[in-house]
């Protein structure tokens, strides 16, 4: 039958989602020296680093930070 052919909506929320987390961790090479210029100048500030970046939350450059520097070295 057609049902085959058809997507759920739950399928198109996951893949949305998915997307989004992907895209939204994925920096532009002059984020990435803001982050870390504003970084050394302002520490685990977030939500004032995120200030300088239109589009970015505190959260994502938290996990962006986290990702990329990991502390347990």
């Amino acid at each position: 039958m057609a049902d085959s052919q058809h997507s759920t909506s739950a399928d198109t929320v996951v893949d949305s989602e998915e997307e989004n987390i992907q895209s939204k961790l994925q920096f532009s090479e002059d984020e990435e020296m803001l982050i870390i210029i504003m970084f050394n100048l302002v520490g685990e500030r977030w939500s004032l680093i995120a200030g300088r970046i239109p589009g970015r939350t505190a959260e994502e450059i938290e996990k962006y930070w986290n990702s990329r520097h990991s502390t347990s070295e």
